[in-house]
C-alpha cells in the first residue's frame, strides 16, 4: 500500500467510527427498509446490446489529491444531468469529503435528477460503510483490492449483493488481480464488475496500457472497467479494439465547460454520430 493510500485509510477508519456513533447500524438498517430497490448497475454498463455501444461511466468529482481543486463551480446534481444527456450508461460519485470534495448526500441529490444508477466511489474499509453507502441510495459501491483484504472483499461483495448492490473490485498491481480474479462474479454473477486503475499510487502517475498489460490474465473482458488516464475519444477506441467496452472516465470531462458534451464528443468517436442512447 502507497503511503498518499495508508494515510487515507487510516484517516477513513476515523472517521467511519465516528459516524457509527452518530449513526448506529441499527437505524442505518431502518433507513434501508423504506427504500426502493436500487437501480441495476451491472446491467446498466455490462447490457448485450447489438450494435454495440461503448459504456461510460462518468465521474463526478469537484478535487483529486493528485490535481487539486478540478471544478470551482461544482454541482454534482447539474454535471450529472449534463452527463445523462451525453450518453452516460452510469454516475460514479466521489463521497470522501477530506481528499475529494464528496459528500455522500449527492447520491440522492443526483439520483433524484436523472435515472442512471450510481456507485458511492470512496474507501470502504469496514461493513457499515457497505450498509452506509446503501442508506445513501448508491446502486454499488467500490471495492479497492490494494487496501482490502482477502477476506474482506468476500465479505463485502456478500453484504452488497444482499443489499441488492453491484460492487466494482478495483485492482492496480498484478498481484492483486491474481488475487481477485476467483472473486469477480462472486457471490453471483451479473453482481460484481472489475477494475483496472491505470493510476499508479505510489508516483500518481497514470498509463492507458497498464489496462492492455493485464488482458491476458483477465478471462472475461466484458466485465472489465478500464479507470483513469482516458481522456479522448481516441483512447475509447484503443480500449475497444482490445475488446474493453466499459471505462470510468472523470477527471478529463470535470476540466470541460460542458461535462456532457464533451463526454458525447468521446462517444462519437467510438461509436459514431448517430451513437443509441443509453
Amino acid at each position: 500500500m502507497s503511503s498518499v493510500l495508508e494515510e487515507i485509510v487510516a484517516r477513513k477508519r476515523v472517521q467511519v467510527e465516528k459516524a457509527r456513533s452518530v449513526t448506529p447500524l441499527e437505524a442505518i438498517k431502518d433507513r434501508i427498509a423504506e427504500l426502493g430497490r436500487p437501480r441495476n448497475f451491472f446491467r446498466a454498463v455490462v447490457a448485450d446490446r447489438e450494435p454495440r455501444t461503448f459504456r461510460v461511466i462518468a465521474e463526478v468529482k469537484r478535487k483529486s489529491p493528485s490535481a487539486g481543486i478540478i471544478r470551482p463551480d461544482f454541482d454534482p446534481a447539474d454535471i450529472a444531468e449534463r452527463y445523462h444527456s451525453g450518453g452516460a450508461a452510469a454516475i460514479s460519485c466521489l463521497t470522501d469529503e477530506h481528499y475529494f470534495g464528496g459528500d455522500l448526500g449527492y447520491i440522492l441529490r443526483i439520483k433524484d435528477r436523472v435515472p442512471l444508477p450510481v456507485l458511492r466511489k470512496d474507501f470502504i474499509v469496514d461493513a457499515y460503510q457497505v450498509w452506509e453507502s446503501r442508506a445513501a441510495g448508491a446502486d454499488a459501491i467500490l471495492l479497492i483490492a490494494e487496501c482490502l483484504s482477502e477476506g474482506q472483499i468476500i465479505d463485502y461483495q456478500i453484504l452488497a449483493t444482499e443489499l441488492g448492490m453491484t460492487t466494482l473490485v478495483e485492482v492496480h498491481s498484478v498481484d492483486n488481480l491474481c488475487r481477485m480474479l476467483n472473486h469477480v462474479g462472486f457471490p453471483h454473477a451479473g453482481y460484481s464488475l472489475l477494475g483496472v486503475n491505470n493510476r499508479d499510487l505510489a508516483t500518481m502517475t497514470t498509463d492507458l496500457a497498464h489496462t492492455f498489460r493485464m488482458l491476458d490474465l483477465i478471462e472475461d473482458p466484458r466485465v472489465l472497467v478500464s479507470e483513469s488516464g482516458i481522456r479522448t475519444g481516441e483512447d475509447l477506441v484503443r480500449l475497444r479494439e482490445h475488446g474493453i467496452n466499459i471505462a470510468l472516465v472523470g477527471e478529463n470531462l470535470m476540466r470541460e465547460p460542458d461535462p456532457g458534451v464533451a463526454l458525447a464528443e468521446m462517444l462519437a468517436v467510438v461509436d459514431g454520430p448517430d451513437r443509441p442512447s443509453s
